[in-house]
């Protein structure tokens, strides 16, 4: 028989010993209890029997009692054999006598275990054996207390609902579940194995037999068992294995323990096994729960261990699972055990899971996982907020009473007990909330606190406080439209029937003022937020709260006039612009103006009506004395802001309807009735895209002026606009393929350069007199005989440079007409006026009188007549030495034509001949004096030409290098009088080309060099 043994080489030692072919040559499926007893019954060996009972492990538990049964008697005699030789050792002479209790004889028992090794090796398969018993009746009783077993149930299809076999179809009722762990894995796993399975399979009552049965065991191990039982389970469920304290040691309590034999066996005291290891034939008998991997605490934790132990145990639940009422569950369990610590986290939690399950959900139940962590790091006022978050306003006031309430009343008590009472606490926490929650959470708040209700019942129950919190809330928000919330807020407040003294009333506005300035944004300050306005009423008497409660109402009543018309402000406003005109008088324009451009408002008499009552309601004082929103403005501005938002609608039917109105509504003196219509047709002018007065906004701005009465002031507005919807139609540009804006012809300072952009870009418009004239008396020059006078020269001007010469010469001569009339006008001729006439008359006449294709002698010199006569002194030689060049050639002309008459009347000459040689004669001498004709303006420069040309007309005669001319001239005139004629022709050809090249520079505006 070999020296070692295992425990788990118990077929190894079956197949060195003599066996049964009967016994091996069954399978374990075969085994039951009568072929065990056939089997082994009838074998000797009792060391081959028990180890053949301890080979065999089972999952069938009746034929695994029997195997462990055999094995025990088999045991036994050695056991006997065993004891005795211990006893004697120890000088016992009754070895029948002798107990486990009995001290073990060490050295006796060696010898008795190397005499006989068969008997050591029978003594550990009993300790296996007994061990494997008593787990085998605790498996037994564990599967009798096994749960029912949970199926899941499947879904049928809509279709099969009425299913007449879905009933047999459940599952029993009254079946158990199979346990998790095999008996045979039961019998040889760690015992702390087979509890931590049991507990995450939440076999409570399995693992409360395990806990009884092998408490010596597992009781080291009870912290690895709990933490096995999955955390969203209810602590209910497992309550008798969470540790508790014992108040007499102030330490942990053990297990309550019940094993299945009240005294271990002899083979499995201490000192037998410690023999057993020491006999030298290595046995290895190993611990029932021996496992390296699970940590073990064999003594019993203190109170503060306990405590924290809780702790980490409640924090694992929350975070893995977020399920607070476990968690509390635990607190709860865990105070009556007498574990202390946890008071504060179980009030916390307390008030988590109200937040968690009590308070508002979302309507998609999907909202932000809980932990304590993020609790404890939340302010009261972040709690509220959390609380109430899904409230709506009708659930508010009863979710505020049943939720945060009692977290008030927490922390006021946590204070109390901290020693730093603070009596405030509820009511600043509360306050704090409704100050930065929307007007309709508030309104539900303030409605929860109506004066008439019992003091009890109400939220706020100061009725000061409320006063302040509704003023700080309503001047404190930014909303434009929550007026009916607003005056649900207002209705709330308490009315105090206070009499008040003059000072008192001066003390309240004064602070309204005061309150005004606090409320308008800085570099420091932005924004006055509510909290901001709190502080500010926190120190107000009642009298002064009274009188701001009448001033809000004043307020509230302008907001919603001014809402209604499309022009909203925010209650602060009213503050802010109660001392300032200008920002009143702002705010009345854009009301006549942006409610009269709705498209759904103001279509007809009766809202025009309805807007003017409004504007001059805000203009007035209520039955409290207060002005409303426009106090500072008199009515007679109201009027004229009213009817300038009329009338730049185009409303114009609707505002000659309320000027002549039997209810003289719009009553204006007939002076600002024409300021105000000329103001608006210069708007609508201004921002009109096109001249043409037939569509658009300059048709508004024609009409608007037939609004008032006819006026001089009217008139010429009107022929204004005429005149810009002409110049439209002359396609006049201001850039290239820019036509030019009505803008741009009103901000031009010089109206007489309009004229010249249209005839620099109209090759005809120099042909029609009377129409340009009349566009430069609607442009306002009317009864200007200077502008027309310059308008006579750019149209001679226009025409020489189409050589239409005898329209140059009408022209010139209705101009000289002008100014002779001018002149005869004014007794002084040196007034300025009279003087630019002149220059601009004589230039003219100076340039078409010089003009060399001009074929009229006496045309020409009537014009250089009239030159003469309107120059200044410095400028009659120039004049002259054209007269006299004019005036030689037209001597020379009639010289030649009576000495060719004396020729054909004395028969010299042919008639034909001597006619054709003057006509050659006097062609070659023109053609000394020719200069080609000026381009007319029709180049893509000839609007810029033609302003300069205008520019030209204006100054005075623009001879360059006038002196050295001069000299030129003083030489023509002795060279004329030597007689040397020939030179004389070239000299005046190259001095009229120079002379002419200067002039038509005159026109052009070419710059003097």
């Amino acid at each position: 028989m070999p020296n070692h043994l295992t425990l788990d080489t118990f077929s190894k030692l079956l197949d060195e010993m003599p066996s049964s072919n009967e016994w091996t040559s069954l399978s374990d499926s075969e085994l039951t209890a009568q072929s065990v007893h056939k089997a082994l019954d009838s074998i000797k060996d009792d060391l081959w029997v028990a180890a053949a009972c301890a080979d065999r492990i089972l999952d069938d538990a009746v034929v695994q009692r029997v195997l462990l049964d055999i094995g025990l008697e088999r045991t036994t005699v050695a056991l006997r054999r065993c004891q005795a030789a211990a006893a004697v050792d120890d000088d016992s002479e009754d070895t029948t006598s002798a107990t486990p209790e009995t001290s073990v004889g060490r050295d006796a028992l060696i010898s008795h275990f190397n005499h006989l090794p068969a008997d050591a090796r029978l003594c550990a398969i009993r300790v296996v054996i007994l061990d494997r018993m008593d787990r085998l009746n605790t498996y037994v009783e564990m599967c009798k207390l096994a749960p029912a077993e949970s199926e899941e149930v499947v879904n049928t299809p809509d279709e099969w609902e009425d299913d007449p076999w879905a009933e047999s179809a459940q599952p029993d009722a009254h079946k158990t579940a199979d346990p998790p762990v095999a008996l045979s894995a039961f019998l040889t796993d760690p015992l702390v194995r087979s509890a931590c399975l049991f507990a995450s399979h939440q076999w409570f009552s399995a693992l409360g037999i395990m806990s009884e049965r092998h408490a010596a065991h597992l009781w080291p191990y009870r912290v690895s068992v709990l933490d096995s039982i999955p955390e969203h389970v209810h602590p209910l469920s497992y309550r008798e294995f969470l540790p508790a304290l014992d108040a007499s040691t102030n330490l942990e309590k053990r297990t309550r323990a019940i094993p299945w034999r009240p005294a271990a066996d002899w083979c499995e005291t201490p000192d037998v096994l410690a023999t057993l290891n020491a006999s030298g034939l290595n046995l290895d008998i190993p611990p029932p729960i021996s496992d390296p991997t699970i940590q073990s605490r064999d003594e019993p934790s203190s109170a503060e261990e306990l405590s924290e132990w809780y702790k980490r145990h409640i924090q694992r639940i929350i975070s893995s699972t977020g399920m607070i009422d476990v968690a509390l569950a635990v607190v709860q369990h865990a105070a009556p055990q007498g574990v202390a610590g946890l008071d504060e986290m179980g009030e916390e939690l307390s008030l988590l899971a109200r937040l968690v399950y009590d308070a508002p959900q979302s309507e998609d139940g999907i909202d932000d996982d809980w932990t304590l962590d993020r609790w404890y790091a939340m302010d009261p006022v972040t709690v509220v907020r959390a609380y109430l978050a899904h409230s709506t306003p009708e659930t508010l006031a009863k979710d505020i009473w049943r939720l945060v309430m009692p977290y008030l009343f927490v922390l006021e008590s946590r204070a109390e007990r901290a020693g730093t009472p603070d009596p405030t606490i509820r009511t600043r926490i509360l306050y704090e909330y409704i100050l930065n929650v929307p007007l309709e959470t508030a309104a539900a708040v303030f409605e929860a606190s109506k004066p008439i209700l019992p003091t009890a019942q109400r939220i706020i129950q100061n009725d000061e406080d409320m006063a302040r919190l509704a003023l700080a809330c309503l001047y404190g928000s930014n909303s434009l439209d929550e007026w009916p919330t607003m005056n649900r807020i207002f209705e709330c407040l308490p009315a105090w029937d206070i009499t008040r003294d003059d000072d008192q009333e001066d003390a309240a506005d004064t602070t309204i003022v005061s309150l005004g300035a606090f409320v308008t944004p800085s570099t420091t300050r932005p924004r006055c937020t509510a909290s901001d306005l709190l502080i500010f009423f926190q120190p107000l008497p009642l009298s002064s709260l009274s009188r701001a409660l009448d001033i809000l109402d004043v307020h509230l009543e302008s907001g919603e006039i001014l809402s209604r018309w499309s022009v909203p402000a925010p209650l602060r406003w009213f503050l802010q612009s109660n001392s300032d005109v200008p920002e009143q008088r702002s705010w009345a324009n854009r009301m006549a103006r942006r409610a009269g451009g709705s498209e759904d408002k103001l279509n007809n008499l009766d809202d025009w009506e309805w807007l003017l009552e409004d504007m001059l309601k805000l203009t007035g004082k209520g039955d409290s004395g207060l002005r409303g929103a426009f106090g500072l403005l008199s009515q007679d501005e109201v009027l004229r802001i009213f009817l300038s938002g009329l009338l730049s609608t185009g409303n114009f039917s609707i505002a000659k309807t309320l000027l002549t109105s039997s209810k003289n509504k719009l009553s204006l003196s007939s002076e600002s009735l024409e300021d105000i219509c000329l103001s608006c047709s210069r708007e609508l002018y201004d921002n009109a895209s096109s001249g043409n007065y037939t569509f658009g906004e300059m048709k508004l701005a024609y009409e608007c002026l037939d609004v008032p009465p006819p006026s001089d002031r009217l008139l010429k507005e009107k022929e204004f606009i005429e005149a810009t919807s002409r110049l439209s139609s002359f396609n006049v540009m201001s850039g290239p393929g820019i036509a030019i804006s009505p803008i741009e012809i009103r901000l031009t300072k010089d109206r007489l350069s309009l004229v010249s952009r249209v005839l620099s870009s109209n090759n005809d418009a120099y042909k029609h007199t009377e129409v340009i004239l009349d566009l430069v008396h609607k442009l306002g020059l009317r009864n200007n005989v200077v502008a027309e006078v310059k308008t006579l020269a750019m149209l001679a001007d226009t025409a020489l440079q189409a050589e239409d010469f005898q329209r140059a010469y009408d022209t010139s001569e209705r101009m000289v007409e002008n100014v002779l009339a001018l002149r005869s006008s004014y007794p002084d001729l040196d007034t300025p006026e009279i003087q630019e006439a002149d220059e601009v008359c004589w230039v003219a006449c100076f340039q078409l009188g010089r003009q060399p294709e001009f074929e009229d002698v006496e045309k020409k010199l009537s014009l250089l007549g009239r030159a003469l006569e309107l120059c200044p002194p410095e400028k009659l030689h120039d004049v002259l030495v054209a007269w006299r060049r004019l005036e030689n050639e037209d001597i020379e002309a009639r010289e030649e034509r009576l000495a060719y008459r004396r020729d054909v009347k004395s028969g010299l000459r042919k008639p034909s001949g001597a006619a054709q040689n003057a006509a050659v004669s006097l062609r070659a001498r023109l053609q000394d004096f020719h200069m080609p004709s000026p381009p007319l303006l029709s180049t893509p420069d000839a609007a810029a030409l033609a302003s300069r040309t205008f520019r030209s007309v204006a100054a005075s005669f623009p001879f360059s290098v006038a002196r050295g001319r001069s000299q030129a001239s003083h030489q023509e005139l002795e060279r004329s009088r030597s007689g040397s004629r020939r030179r004389e022709g070239e000299e005046i050809s190259t001095q009229a080309t120079r002379v002419l090249s200067k002039g038509i520079g005159w026109l052009i505006g070419a710059d003097d060099e």
